[in-house]
Parts: C-alpha cells; sequence; structure tokens
C-alpha cells in the first residue's frame, strides 16, 4: 500500500490521556506557547497547537534557518536519486495559514523562573509552556582528532544542509580507486539505520562512476539497525565494495587525522581519500542550557506528554529525549508532537485529551528502487514509551515488494513535510 499525504495526514495519532490544567492566561489575555526547533518535532507541534486551538493560543516558533533542510532522505540526494532543493522547506504557511509567529534566531538562554526565552539578538520571548525541539549535538571527544572545526575535511552530515552538499561534492571527487571511510557513531543516535543507507547510497554512486573504490566502515557497535538486511543487500549490489569493520576487530578503536586524511583503526593507519565522521552525540544545546538534560546529554521525558521530567512546563520532544524505546527519528518527532500538541492545548484551554499513542516506520534505500523499513506502535507507560509490536522487510523479498516499500517512502516524505509546514 502506498502511504500518500491523504492517508497520512488522515491518521494523526492521539495524544496523552490526562486531566485538563487550569488555563494559564498572558496580559493580551491569550496563553502563549514557545517552540524551540522547526523540524519534524517543532514545525509538527506549532502547527497542530495553532491549528487546534482555533487562535486561542499564542503560537511562537523560533528557528534560525529561513529553510529548513530535512536529515530524513538526504541520503537519497547523495545518492543522486533526489534533488537538494526537494528536501529544503520554509515556514511561510505556517505564519500565513495558521497565525504562527515565526522567528528566524537563535534561542541562547531560558530562565524557567521567569518563563523566558533569551534570543541572539536580544529579544526575549515570554512562555506559559515551552516545547524544546532542537534535535542534536555532537558530544565534545567523541572521536578523537575530530571536533566540528574539522567537519569541512570530514564532514559529518548529521545536520542536513550544506554539510550534505558538501559530502555529496567529495564523493563525486573521490580519485578512481580511492577510498571512503565512515566512522559511525554509537548508540542511541539520530536515525539508526541513517549510515547504513548512506553507505548504500554512496555505493550506489560509486558503482557508476568510480567501481573500484572502497567503503570502509569503522563501526563501535557489534549490530546495527537492519543488519541483516543492509548486508545482504550490500553483497547483492555491492559486491566487494564494502568492509564494515566492528568492534571485535577494534571499530570502537579510532582516531582520525584532517590535515593527513587518516583513519586509524586499533593502530592500523588507513589513508583516505573522504572521510564521514558521526560522532557520538546529545541533546541540542539549548535543551542543556535549559537544564533538563541528564548527565548522559538528554532530557528524560513523561510518556504520557513528552514533558519533562526536570520541569513540568517545559517539553522536549523528537531527538533530544530521552523517552523509552522509540527510536529518533522524523516519524518519531512528528508522532511525539501530536501528542505534546494535544496535552499542551488541553492544558492551556480546558479542551479534550485523547490517550497517548505512538508510532514509527523508518524507510531505508539499498539501491534503485530496493527499499526496505522497520517500524513499530507504542505506548506511554508510567517509566516510558514502551513498544507495543514491530514489523521489518525480509531478507529475500521480491523486487516487487522492495519497489512497493521504496515509493511508500516516498509518499510518506509528502506526507510528513505537509503535515510539518502546512
Amino acid at each position: 500500500m502506498k502511504l500518500n499525504r491523504r492517508l497520512f495526514m488522515g491518521t494523526t495519532v492521539a495524544a496523552a490521556a490526562s486531566l485538563s490544567a487550569p488555563m494559564v492566561l498572558s496580559a493580551s489575555g491569550k496563553p502563549r506557547v514557545v517552540v524551540v526547533g522547526g523540524g519534524a518535532g517543532g514545525a509538527t507541534a506549532a502547527r497542530y497547537i495553532a491549528k487546534g486551538s482555533k487562535g486561542a493560543i499564542d503560537v511562537t516558533l523560533i528557528e534560525p534557518t529561513r529553510t529548513y533542510y530535512t536529515c530524513f532522505f538526504s541520503n537519497l540526494y547523495i545518492g543522486g536519486l533526489r534533488d537538494f532543493s526537494s528536501l529544503g522547506h520554509t515556514y511561510g504557511k505556517l505564519a500565513a495559514d495558521y497565525g504562527i509567529n515565526v522567528v528566524h534566531d537563535w534561542a541562547i538562554g531560558v530562565d524557567r523562573d521567569a518563563k523566558t526565552v533569551m534570543l541572539a539578538g536580544g529579544d526575549k520571548i515570554p512562555y506559559d509552556r515551552l516545547i524544546l525541539s532542537p534535535g542534536i549535538d555532537f558530544v565534545d571527544g567523541a572521536v578523537e582528532g575530530w571536533d566540528v572545526s574539522a567537519q569541512n575535511k570530514m564532514p559529518h552530515a548529521f545536520k542536513a544542509g550544506s554539510q550534505t552538499q558538501l559530502l555529496k561534492a567529495q564523493i563525486e571527487a573521490m580519485p578512481q580507486g580511492g577510498t571512503f571511510a565512515m566512522v559511525a557513531p554509537p548508540n542511541p543516535f539520530r536515525c539508526p539505520p541513517g549510515p547504513y543507507e548512506r553507505v548504500s547510497m554512496i555505493a550506489h554512486v560509486l558503482k557508476q562512476k568510480n567501481p573500484t573504490a572502497k567503503i570502509l566502515i569503522a563501526d563501535p557497535k557489534p549490530k546495527f539497525s537492519k543488519m541483516a538486511l543492509f548486508q545482504d543487500g550490500w553483497a547483492e549490489h555491492y559486491e566487494g565494495m564494502i568492509d564494515w569493520v566492528g568492534p571485535d576487530f577494534g571499530g570502537d578503536l579510532v582516531s582520525v587525522n584532517p590535515d593527513e586524511m587518516t583513519l586509524t583503526i586499533d593502530g592500523e593507519v588507513n589513508k583516505v581519500d573522504v572521510c564521514n565522521v558521526i560522532p557520538a552525540m546529545k541533546a541540542g544545546r539549548i535543551a542543556e542550557i535549559a537544564g533538563v538534560t541528564n548527565d548522559k546529554g538528554w532530557a528524560p521525558v513523561n510518556a504520557i506528554d513528552m514533558s519533562s521530567k526536570m520541569d513540568a512546563n517545559i517539553y522536549v520532544l523528537g531527538d533530544s529525549a530521552q523517552q523509552g524505546d522509540m527510536p529518533k527519528s522524523g516519524f518519531s518527532a512528528n508522532s511525539q508532537a501530536k501528542v505534546c500538541a494535544n496535552a499542551v492545548r488541553g492544558s492551556l484551554t480546558g479542551s479534550k485529551v485523547f490517550p497517548a499513542k505512538f508510532s514509527n516506520t523508518c524507510w531505508s534505500l539499498i539501491d534503485t528502487n530496493d527499499g526496505v523499513k522497520v517500524g513499530a506502535t507504542y505506548q506511554a507507560t508510567d517509566e516510558k514509551i514502551a513498544k507495543i509490536e514491530g514489523f521489518v522487510s525480509k531478507v529475500g523479498e521480491s523486487a516487487e515488494t522492495r519497489q512497493t516499500t521504496y515509493e511508500e517512502s516516498v509518499g510518506w516524505y509528502s506526507g510528513i513535510t505537509a503535515d510539518m509546514f502546512g
């Protein structure tokens, strides 16, 4: 079944079950919600709160970029299967159609006592409820020899945009027979199948343009999402091109030298032509500044409504949240945003709040029309968002099934971006 826009937007997940709190009013007579981060979590939450409240809540969305490029589907751009412009989305409809106050600036501080968000431009924006959906940042020193100052020589491309373009350009400029290397991240991280879909798409390009090139993956994990599916696909489509080195062979003992363009694995120095370093991750910086992260760098939340366990007036969505069993994905963030939006609207206006239900699917493309997926449904418990049941593609599926899976993912992309940006 193709998951098109109408189907995706028609299956809005109901949100958190709790008794409605008394309405909080601003000086203007309306409660105020501020959302930081305009991606799959933040943009969705802002839109659903504004749309659902019919103007009863003042909604402000703070996002520094005027054009947001999705990390999901960026691998297909690297693989030459999608235009870069197709990844970019703007916020005009959120402002024009839903009355959201879209502020393009950096949030640099949160005063939880005064309930204000400080902006780099000097303004302070008051809130009654604050939703943080800032995505991820990188853990300093996670990969020896690499920090963000080296991202132009060894790009991460796990924040989409110019980094994605840079990595693609570097791959296409590789010498014949050259080596592409990836340093994969430890768990947990944004988009668990993402690095391995990226390897697939890079192999897809190299097979056409540089067929004697090699791909080397240094991975600190003994297994990864959809591992059997990817490795089976690599053997079928890219035989002999990809070498995955797990922790048994030193994949967890790596360092890089951006100036020398080397990757060292367990003492063995490898000269490479392109090196994609994807470091360990943590919650976006503003969550840490707000004081809602733990010693592992993530923001613990209550599963019933995505509220912070450290401040009942703050909610954390998507990649930054430590919520339980859901992977960090665009689909997850969108699903969590709908739960959060319903709960926030209910707490501020007394509207009905529905039981929290969540879902996720992660699609990956291995080669042209060879799509695979993994997903699950979830429920809120007192401890966490808990997995109820799941599904995953199987090794040996027909070409027709794999093409249908890929087409389903294309329909989902159209649906979720319309859901986010109107």
